[in-house]
């Protein structure tokens, strides 16, 4: 691990330590880089369809953007960088997105930890070095030179396909975590909506979206309280709010109900070790289910779950104050 790389390690550590600083929800998440990117990407093309009526947006333009967003945001100079379009518009709609998402991400971290003085100094993470990190300067040339030096070979080729897979998954499995943790993590949901395959592709997610907008609410709470609906009074019972999602019943019950599984362990079980273990273990399953043992994905899958579990039982191995139900009223699990 890099020196900057446990420079954000501790400055999510201290987050984490101090969140009644940062917001009024435990529950609040952070957005690292490439959810920040994302992010983005939603609110320019949100912002499209509301001026131009088509919910997309370019690449081009997305990374001319993102460029001035982070320059903006960390307070560096952007004299010979030309406004891009709509920009305040998109930077209005980034915040309302994090704000609904029950999130912040790591610049808005790093500036209220320096404001209120929770690093020591040689802690603090100067911008350039937070914007190095965000935009991923240092891993761009380090591929660039890796693909210079290295002629492009069938091994090279199966390497980087292990490399998705294995993103992929780890990707997959801690948005399972980050929405059990945090509900309207509308980022999280869109990454597993569809893992596996529930039927539930991009016009699933989009009709979702747009009602979730309608009623106000994430997008999860939606397909919860659509399905909620569906169960006590069957399709005839849902208004015509929901009609875009009645062609989705199935995916979404099915979706909805495997998280209030895991929500059931976090609630029932009251060892947090145990607790986590099985939390991982029974997304691992539903992953996996349907798939061959020789499948890359079902590999992936595995070694993840095993360094998240490790992870989790040395976070609470090194926690020096313990949640007690009986006194808090709360799991200690969650």
């Amino acid at each position: 691990m890099s020196t900057l790389q446990q420079e954000i390690l501790n400055l999510v550590k201290c987050f984490r330590r101090q969140w009644p600083l940062f917001s009024n929800s435990e529950r609040t998440t952070v957005c690292g880089a490439d959810c920040m990117l994302m992010a983005l990407q939603l609110s320019m093309a949100e912002v499209n369809k509301q001026l131009h009526g088509d919910f997309t947006v370019s690449l081009s333009d997305l990374l001319e953007t993102w460029n001035y967003l982070l320059h903006d945001k960390l307070g560096l100079s952007y004299e010979n960088m030309k406004e891009t379009e709509n920009y305040a518009d998109v930077k209005k709609a980034y915040d309302a997105f994090l704000a609904r998402s029950n999130m912040l991400d790591l610049i808005d971290i790093c500036q209220k930890c320096c404001c209120l003085g929770l690093l020591p100094e040689d802690e603090s993470i100067a911008p350039v070095k937070m914007l190095e990190f965000i935009s991923g300067v240092t891993n761009v040339q380090e591929n660039i030179g890796s693909v210079l030096s290295t002629p492009s070979t069938d091994v090279n080729r199966q390497g980087q396909e292990n490399m998705k897979v294995s993103m992929l998954a780890k990707k997959s499995v801690c948005s399972y975590l980050s929405l059990l943790v945090n509900s309207k993590d509308d980022l999280a949901l869109a990454h597993i909506l569809n893992v596996p395959d529930r039927g539930l592709g991009r016009e699933a997610f989009t009709d979702l979206k747009h009602v979730s907008q309608k009623r106000k609410m994430s997008i999860f709470l939606m397909a919860t309280s659509f399905i909620r609906t569906i169960e006590l009074g069957g399709r005839d019972c849902a208004s015509s709010l929901y009609d875009p999602l009645r062609a989705h019943v199935k995916g979404l019950s099915n979706f909805v109900n495997f998280i209030d599984k895991l929500q059931e362990i976090v609630g029932e079980i009251l060892n947090p070790r145990i607790a986590g273990g099985r939390i991982l273990s029974t997304v691992k399953m539903h992953l996996i289910k349907g798939r061959s043992n020789g499948d890359p994905f079902c590999q992936a899958v595995e070694e993840v779950v095993q360094d998240l579990d490790l992870k989790i039982k040395n976070i609470i191995d090194s926690q020096q104050e313990i949640l007690i139900a009986s006194t808090t009223g709360v799991s200690p699990t969650r």
